[in-house]
């Protein structure tokens, strides 16, 4: 139990950070007016944007060892959430609000939100960056939001 527990990683320095922001968003997934996303398109934008984190997060902070959240040994909690839920909320609330009309002041809106919480995770101490700037992941946030997620939402709007 006590190995469960220690794997956890509770006791990580602002773990409490990414546990906030994650139940924030989610919070705000179910009690939002659904304009152009359904349930069924929620659930997917979750599952595809949450595995694309994961897998970067094994590239980024595993492999390339250029992140590290908590204790660098273990995926705890916090990781999980942080790489699950965070990313994913961002991006169904994104597409739910998305119009061709507003698209560039959408992607800056939420480039500078990703920013945001990456910096306060980074700035609580919660995730250490080794050999990254805050400023490597503005071209990734705009890559996401201006060409992925819509050709997401066009690949997930596809009914047979």
């Amino acid at each position: 139990m006590d190995k469960i527990i220690k794997n956890l990683d509770l006791g990580a320095k602002g773990i409490w950070l990414p546990i906030v922001i994650a139940c924030i968003l989610l919070l705000y997934i179910v009690f939002m007016e659904k304009k152009a996303m359904k349930w069924r398109e929620i659930y997917i934008t979750i599952g595809v944007v949450g595995l694309m984190t994961w897998v970067a997060d094994n590239i980024f902070a595993d492999f390339l060892d250029l992140v590290d959240f908590g204790d660098s040994t273990i995926s705890g909690l916090g990781e999980m959430i942080t790489y699950t839920f965070i990313p994913s909320s961002l991006a169904v609330i994104y597409l739910n609000y998305l119009k061709n009309d507003r698209k560039w002041g959408l992607v800056l809106l939420f480039i500078l939100l990703s920013l945001t919480v990456e910096g306060t995770v980074t700035a609580i101490g919660y995730m250490k960056q080794n050999h990254w700037n805050l400023l490597f992941s503005i071209p990734i946030y705009f890559i996401v939001y201006y060409y992925y997620l819509p050709l997401h939402r066009n690949w997930i709007a596809c009914e047979k």
